[in-house]
């Protein structure tokens, strides 16, 4: 599957609202691709399809992981938000040609992360946080963190993640948890 091919799947799945936010994530993503030396059509593709899956009904992405457990990395076990990721990667796998492992991780983890994350995975991750629509507060001393620092980019964008979900009094994804545990002894470990 090529951009182009990706953009008009994803137009055909997602409102405008949510494909504005794909397009804004894919000029981010590829912004920092370049910033950090990474594969540049890599980041574009995993950001356009990273919320492929985002509109279709919990039920729907319940049946995409059962059908394919070997991929659904426990899903179903985990929060719900977390869902349209692994179910977005799971069908760029199975139905849209998607091979590339890096791609896939990264589509599958930028909502909650997971340990030892790719540079593409981070990139996707912080992209989809920091696109242009994105107005939460602190949003902006992300942007230019993300531009300096990759590793406290995401330790500071993991803890906001892991806080705004525990503040909603919702359960916090184990797989978030390590995540952060692990990027954050990475940026320990370096001083």
């Amino acid at each position: 599957m090529n951009l182009k091919q990706a953009k008009e799947l994803v137009r055909g799945r997602l409102s405008d609202k949510r494909y504005e936010h794909t397009i804004n994530v894919k000029k981010m993503a590829v912004k920092l691709a370049k910033r950090y030396g990474a594969d540049k059509e890599k980041a574009a593709l995993a950001a356009i399809l990273h919320d492929s899956a985002k509109e279709i009904s919990k039920d729907e992405m319940r049946e995409i992981m059962r059908q394919y457990p070997q991929y659904a990395e426990g899903g179903e076990s985990r929060p719900t938000p977390v869902w349209h990721g692994i179910c977005a990667s799971i069908l760029a796998r199975t139905q849209w040609g998607v091979e590339d492992e890096a791609i896939l991780s990264a589509i599958a983890c930028h909502t909650a992360g997971k340990p030892g994350m790719s540079k593409l995975d981070k990139i996707v991750y912080l992209a989809d946080m920091t696109s242009a629509e994105r107005d939460w507060p602190g949003v902006n001393k992300l942007r230019k963190l993300e531009l300096k620092d990759l590793d406290a980019a995401m330790l500071a964008a993991l803890r906001q993640t892991n806080d705004f979900v525990l503040s909603q009094g919702k359960p916090l994804d184990p797989v978030s948890k390590a995540a952060y545990d692990d990027i954050k002894a990475r940026v320990n470990a370096r001083g």
